[in-house]
């Protein structure tokens, strides 16, 4: 009797060994604090990771042409390379505030590192991060999207190695065909393409918060053709009416009915079912 009661007292880890100290803790409670534990020594080693390698990039791009033309002998006049970098930089510094702020929670932390060091974002990062998001479905700021953000963009960015090592091998034997007038239509389209397919997905579950910003994008854009080349930068304006438009569905559903939402605030959603 009196050693059942002290097996009964006795709390026994995951691996079924009698841990001092762990009397009256739960099993799945020590397992949570351990995976907590190890997400945070995971999390802290990439930001130093991450940062120390996106320090070296950034001076690795910077210095490189300047080690060339100091090597070659054509150093560039300093005043006119910065008010070239400063008539174009400032015109990106919005957009480059906002590609930030919208692409880090998507990515997380080692998803973004990899995909602002590589580059490429939109045209490949991005759709292969969210592709592979959804095929898991993984939710936005979970360990399990940061994970699949990694290696998602980690793949993208050694798939587009190994295709731009392939081109650069075939590119004279392929010029014909590159150069041929009959394909030049499809290069020139493919992005639209891609965003397209891509986008349809999201506006077919949302269609009521994605109606306004893609009509008034669209009728902007026909009307001003020179905003195509700033799509990073028209990003800002549409995710505020999609926002605005979502807010306010969500405002008019709980004044139709605030019992309900009071009751299951679950179904406090956009107005989509």
């Amino acid at each position: 009797m009196e050693n059942n009661v002290e097996l009964n007292n006795t709390e026994l880890d995951n691996t079924g060994v009698n841990t001092p100290g762990t009397v009256g803790v739960d099993a799945n409670t020590q397992q949570t604090q351990g995976d907590k534990s190890a997400w945070d020594i995971y999390t802290k080693k990439t930001h130093i990771i991450g940062r120390t390698v996106s320090i070296i990039t950034l001076v690795m791009l910077v210095g490189a042409p300047f080690l060339i033309g100091k090597l070659l002998g054509a150093y560039p006049d300093l005043g006119a390379v910065g008010k070239g970098f400063l008539s174009v930089g400032i015109v990106w510094l919005v957009s480059s505030i906002a590609e930030f702020l919208i692409y880090t929670p998507m990515l997380g932390a080692g998803g973004g590192y990899l995909a602002f060091i590589t580059g490429n974002l939109i045209n490949m990062k991005i759709p292969c991060a969210v592709n592979a998001r959804d095929m898991v479905g993984a939710k936005t700021g979970t360990p399990e999207n940061e994970i699949i953000s990694t290696i998602s963009i980690a793949t993208s960015s050694l798939v587009t190695i190994l295709v731009l090592a392939l081109g650069v091998l075939l590119m004279v034997p392929l010029q014909p065909v590159l150069q041929s007038k009959v394909l030049q239509p499809a290069f020139e389209n493919v992005v639209p393409a891609l965003f397209g397919a891509m986008a349809y997905k999201y506006y077919r579950k949302k269609m009521k918060i994605a109606a306004l910003p893609l009509i008034l994008m669209s009728l902007l854009f026909i009307l001003v053709p020179s905003l195509i080349g700033s799509t990073s930068f028209m990003i800002v304006p549409s995710g505020a009416i999609a926002i605005g438009v979502a807010y306010l569905m969500f405002r008019n559903k709980n004044m139709q009915s605030p019992e309900q939402t009071k009751a299951d605030p679950d179904r406090a959603n956009t107005g989509d079912e």
